[in-house]
Protein backbone atom coordinates (compact mmCIF):
# COMPACT_ATOMS: atom_id res chain seq x y z
CA UNK A 1 0.00 0.00 0.00
CA UNK A 2 1.33 3.34 -1.00
CA UNK A 3 -0.56 6.70 1.16
CA UNK A 4 0.02 10.19 0.07
CA UNK A 5 -0.78 12.38 2.26
CA UNK A 6 -0.99 16.19 1.64
CA UNK A 7 1.68 16.13 -1.13
CA UNK A 8 2.12 19.59 -3.01
CA UNK A 9 4.99 20.63 -5.32
CA UNK A 10 5.67 24.16 -6.58
CA UNK A 11 8.35 24.49 -9.69
CA UNK A 12 9.26 28.47 -8.89
CA UNK A 13 5.95 30.14 -8.68
CA UNK A 14 4.26 27.55 -10.36
CA UNK A 15 1.94 25.39 -7.63
CA UNK A 16 1.76 21.87 -9.73
CA UNK A 17 -0.16 19.98 -6.98
CA UNK A 18 -1.83 21.18 -4.08
CA UNK A 19 -2.69 19.46 -1.48
CA UNK A 20 -3.10 15.85 -2.66
CA UNK A 21 -3.94 12.66 -0.55
CA UNK A 22 -5.04 9.31 -1.35
CA UNK A 23 -4.24 5.92 -0.98
CA UNK A 24 -3.33 2.79 -2.91
CA UNK A 25 -4.02 -0.49 -2.00
CA UNK A 26 -1.65 -3.42 -3.21
CA UNK A 27 -3.02 -6.09 -5.21
CA UNK A 28 -5.04 -3.75 -7.87
CA UNK A 29 -4.64 -1.61 -10.78
CA UNK A 30 -4.92 2.26 -9.70
CA UNK A 31 -4.89 4.91 -12.66
CA UNK A 32 -3.89 8.28 -12.64
CA UNK A 33 -5.61 10.45 -14.98
CA UNK A 34 -5.66 14.10 -16.31
CA UNK A 35 -5.28 16.52 -19.28
CA UNK A 36 -1.46 17.20 -20.41
CA UNK A 37 -0.11 19.74 -17.90
CA UNK A 38 -2.64 18.64 -15.21
CA UNK A 39 0.76 17.42 -12.44
CA UNK A 40 -0.46 13.70 -13.13
CA UNK A 41 3.27 12.98 -14.24
CA UNK A 42 4.60 15.12 -11.38
CA UNK A 43 2.57 13.46 -8.68
CA UNK A 44 3.76 9.72 -9.92
CA UNK A 45 7.35 11.09 -10.07
CA UNK A 46 7.20 12.07 -6.83
CA UNK A 47 5.96 9.43 -5.64
CA UNK A 48 8.71 7.34 -6.70
CA UNK A 49 11.02 10.34 -6.05
CA UNK A 50 11.98 11.49 -8.95
CA UNK A 51 10.76 14.69 -7.83
CA UNK A 52 10.98 15.57 -3.89
CA UNK A 53 7.29 17.06 -2.62
CA UNK A 54 7.85 20.04 -0.93
CA UNK A 55 5.14 18.91 1.57
CA UNK A 56 2.91 16.10 3.02
CA UNK A 57 4.05 12.54 4.04
CA UNK A 58 4.57 9.42 1.10
CA UNK A 59 3.70 6.19 2.96
CA UNK A 60 5.33 3.16 1.74
CA UNK A 61 3.59 0.62 3.99
CA UNK A 62 4.04 2.88 6.60
CA UNK A 63 7.61 3.89 5.58
CA UNK A 64 7.63 7.79 4.96
CA UNK A 65 9.65 8.08 1.85
CA UNK A 66 10.10 11.80 2.74
CA UNK A 67 11.98 10.67 6.20
CA UNK A 68 14.48 8.40 4.68
CA UNK A 69 17.97 8.38 5.06
CA UNK A 70 20.01 7.35 1.56
CA UNK A 71 20.53 3.96 2.89
CA UNK A 72 16.69 3.43 3.79
CA UNK A 73 15.86 5.01 0.02
CA UNK A 74 18.00 2.82 -1.72
CA UNK A 75 16.86 -0.23 0.18
CA UNK A 76 12.84 1.14 -0.99
CA UNK A 77 14.46 1.70 -4.72
CA UNK A 78 15.00 -2.09 -4.82
CA UNK A 79 10.90 -2.36 -4.18
CA UNK A 80 10.51 -0.91 -6.85
CA UNK A 81 9.91 -1.42 -10.54
CA UNK A 82 9.05 1.22 -13.29
CA UNK A 83 7.80 0.82 -16.41
CA UNK A 84 9.02 3.83 -18.49
CA UNK A 85 6.61 5.72 -21.48
CA UNK A 86 8.18 4.54 -24.78
CA UNK A 87 9.40 1.18 -22.93
CA UNK A 88 12.94 3.06 -22.44
CA UNK A 89 14.96 -0.15 -23.08
CA UNK A 90 18.89 0.03 -23.67
CA UNK A 91 19.42 -0.21 -27.47
CA UNK A 92 22.78 -2.13 -27.27
CA UNK A 93 21.44 -4.52 -25.05
CA UNK A 94 19.76 -7.71 -26.26
CA UNK A 95 16.16 -8.59 -24.85
CA UNK A 96 17.65 -11.04 -22.26
CA UNK A 97 20.43 -8.22 -21.30
CA UNK A 98 17.84 -5.52 -20.79
CA UNK A 99 16.23 -7.58 -18.48
CA UNK A 100 19.46 -8.81 -16.58
CA UNK A 101 20.16 -5.21 -15.80
CA UNK A 102 18.51 -4.68 -13.05
CA UNK A 103 19.98 -8.27 -11.44
CA UNK A 104 23.42 -6.97 -12.12
CA UNK A 105 22.94 -3.67 -10.98
CA UNK A 106 21.24 -4.99 -6.98
CA UNK A 107 21.60 -8.58 -6.69
CA UNK A 108 24.49 -11.27 -5.54
CA UNK A 109 22.97 -14.20 -7.54
CA UNK A 110 24.90 -15.94 -9.50
CA UNK A 111 25.42 -16.53 -13.13
CA UNK A 112 22.62 -19.42 -12.85
CA UNK A 113 20.00 -17.59 -10.82
CA UNK A 114 19.93 -14.64 -12.62
CA UNK A 115 19.54 -16.66 -16.08
CA UNK A 116 16.46 -18.26 -14.19
CA UNK A 117 15.10 -15.59 -13.44
CA UNK A 118 15.55 -13.58 -16.81
CA UNK A 119 13.32 -16.88 -18.59
CA UNK A 120 10.83 -16.55 -15.86
CA UNK A 121 10.40 -12.77 -16.49
CA UNK A 122 10.08 -13.19 -20.26
CA UNK A 123 8.29 -16.12 -20.27
CA UNK A 124 5.84 -14.79 -17.61
CA UNK A 125 5.14 -11.83 -20.47
CA UNK A 126 4.93 -14.45 -22.93
CA UNK A 127 8.29 -13.34 -24.75
CA UNK A 128 9.95 -16.64 -26.32
CA UNK A 129 12.84 -16.87 -29.40
CA UNK A 130 13.47 -12.92 -28.69
CA UNK A 131 16.40 -13.58 -25.71
CA UNK A 132 19.29 -12.26 -28.02
CA UNK A 133 16.99 -10.13 -30.34
CA UNK A 134 18.11 -6.20 -29.85
CA UNK A 135 15.00 -3.45 -29.22
CA UNK A 136 14.85 -2.31 -32.91
CA UNK A 137 14.24 -6.09 -33.86
CA UNK A 138 11.30 -6.28 -32.26
CA UNK A 139 8.13 -4.36 -32.33
CA UNK A 140 6.77 -1.87 -30.07
CA UNK A 141 4.10 -3.87 -27.86
CA UNK A 142 6.87 -6.71 -27.22
CA UNK A 143 8.99 -4.08 -26.67
CA UNK A 144 6.52 -2.68 -23.70
CA UNK A 145 6.44 -6.68 -22.61
CA UNK A 146 10.45 -6.67 -22.25
CA UNK A 147 10.12 -3.52 -20.42
CA UNK A 148 7.22 -5.01 -18.10
CA UNK A 149 9.92 -8.18 -18.03
CA UNK A 150 12.43 -5.81 -16.52
CA UNK A 151 10.22 -4.05 -14.38
CA UNK A 152 9.44 -7.24 -12.70
CA UNK A 153 12.78 -8.75 -12.71
CA UNK A 154 13.53 -7.88 -8.93
CA UNK A 155 10.09 -8.86 -7.89
CA UNK A 156 9.06 -5.53 -6.62
CA UNK A 157 6.47 -4.96 -4.07
CA UNK A 158 5.62 -1.93 -5.72
CA UNK A 159 5.26 -1.20 -9.78
CA UNK A 160 5.04 2.14 -11.54
CA UNK A 161 3.86 2.34 -15.28
CA UNK A 162 3.97 5.95 -17.01
CA UNK A 163 2.00 5.59 -19.91
CA UNK A 164 2.22 1.97 -21.01
CA UNK A 165 0.35 2.04 -24.02
CA UNK A 166 2.22 4.88 -25.60
CA UNK A 167 2.40 4.22 -29.23
CA UNK A 168 0.50 1.24 -29.34
CA UNK A 169 -2.78 0.40 -31.37
CA UNK A 170 -5.79 -0.49 -29.75
CA UNK A 171 -5.56 -4.41 -29.94
CA UNK A 172 -1.78 -4.24 -28.42
CA UNK A 173 -2.68 -1.53 -25.86
CA UNK A 174 -5.26 -4.04 -24.06
CA UNK A 175 -2.53 -6.88 -24.10
CA UNK A 176 -0.55 -4.80 -22.58
CA UNK A 177 -3.36 -3.66 -19.65
CA UNK A 178 -3.76 -6.78 -18.79
CA UNK A 179 -0.51 -8.11 -18.53
CA UNK A 180 -0.08 -5.65 -15.98
CA UNK A 181 -3.38 -5.89 -14.01
CA UNK A 182 -2.20 -9.77 -14.48
CA UNK A 183 0.76 -9.11 -12.63
CA UNK A 184 -0.35 -7.21 -10.34
CA UNK A 185 -3.00 -9.33 -8.91
CA UNK A 186 -0.49 -12.81 -9.27
CA UNK A 187 2.49 -10.91 -7.30
CA UNK A 188 0.23 -8.52 -5.03
CA UNK A 189 1.90 -5.62 -6.36
CA UNK A 190 0.81 -2.17 -5.52
CA UNK A 191 0.63 -0.90 -8.82
CA UNK A 192 0.27 2.45 -10.15
CA UNK A 193 -0.28 3.47 -13.46
CA UNK A 194 -0.02 7.06 -15.27
CA UNK A 195 -2.42 7.12 -18.34
CA UNK A 196 -4.64 9.33 -20.44
CA UNK A 197 -5.83 6.34 -21.99
CA UNK A 198 -10.02 5.97 -21.32
CA UNK A 199 -9.64 2.17 -22.57
CA UNK A 200 -7.20 1.51 -20.23
CA UNK A 201 -9.61 3.22 -17.36
CA UNK A 202 -12.59 1.30 -18.46
CA UNK A 203 -10.55 -2.11 -19.05
CA UNK A 204 -8.41 -2.47 -15.76
CA UNK A 205 -9.34 1.04 -13.56
CA UNK A 206 -10.09 -0.25 -10.17
CA UNK A 207 -9.08 2.50 -8.67
CA UNK A 208 -8.83 5.94 -10.36
CA UNK A 209 -7.62 9.34 -9.06
CA UNK A 210 -8.26 12.21 -11.85
CA UNK A 211 -6.03 15.37 -11.77
CA UNK A 212 -7.07 18.71 -12.53
CA UNK A 213 -5.00 21.80 -12.54
CA UNK A 214 -3.23 20.49 -9.65
CA UNK A 215 -5.46 18.94 -7.62
CA UNK A 216 -7.39 15.94 -6.48
CA UNK A 217 -10.61 16.78 -8.20
CA UNK A 218 -11.71 13.09 -8.20
CA UNK A 219 -11.54 9.39 -7.38
CA UNK A 220 -13.29 6.18 -7.83
CA UNK A 221 -13.80 2.74 -9.92
CA UNK A 222 -14.56 2.50 -13.08
CA UNK A 223 -17.92 1.89 -12.51
CA UNK A 224 -18.38 4.87 -10.17
CA UNK A 225 -16.67 6.78 -13.33
CA UNK A 226 -20.05 6.10 -15.66
CA UNK A 227 -22.37 7.77 -13.13
CA UNK A 228 -20.32 10.80 -12.23
CA UNK A 229 -21.50 14.06 -12.32
CA UNK A 230 -18.16 16.22 -11.98
CA UNK A 231 -18.33 18.16 -15.03
CA UNK A 232 -14.04 18.28 -15.45
CA UNK A 233 -14.09 14.81 -15.47
CA UNK A 234 -17.27 14.52 -18.08
CA UNK A 235 -14.92 16.73 -20.12
CA UNK A 236 -11.95 15.15 -19.98
CA UNK A 237 -13.79 11.62 -20.42
CA UNK A 238 -15.51 13.44 -23.88
CA UNK A 239 -12.61 15.08 -25.04
CA UNK A 240 -10.33 11.69 -24.48
CA UNK A 241 -12.52 9.68 -26.34
CA UNK A 242 -13.32 12.02 -29.05
CA UNK A 243 -8.88 12.07 -30.04
CA UNK A 244 -9.17 8.40 -29.78
CA UNK A 245 -11.89 8.27 -32.35
CA UNK A 246 -10.11 10.60 -34.68
CA UNK A 247 -6.77 8.40 -34.04
CA UNK A 248 -8.50 5.68 -35.51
Amino acid sequence: MIEIQNISKSFGEKKVLDDISTVFQKGQTNLIIGQSGSGKTVLLKSIVGLHEADEGNILYDGRDLLGMNLRDQKTLRREIGMVFQGGALFDSLTVEQNVRFPLDMFTDQTEAEKQDRVDFCLERVNIVDAHHKFPSEISGGMQKRVAIARAIALNPRYLFCDEPNSGLDPLTAIVIDNLINEITKEFDITTIINTHDMNSVMEIGEKILFIHKGKKEWEGSKEDILRTENKPLNEFIFSTKLTQQLKK
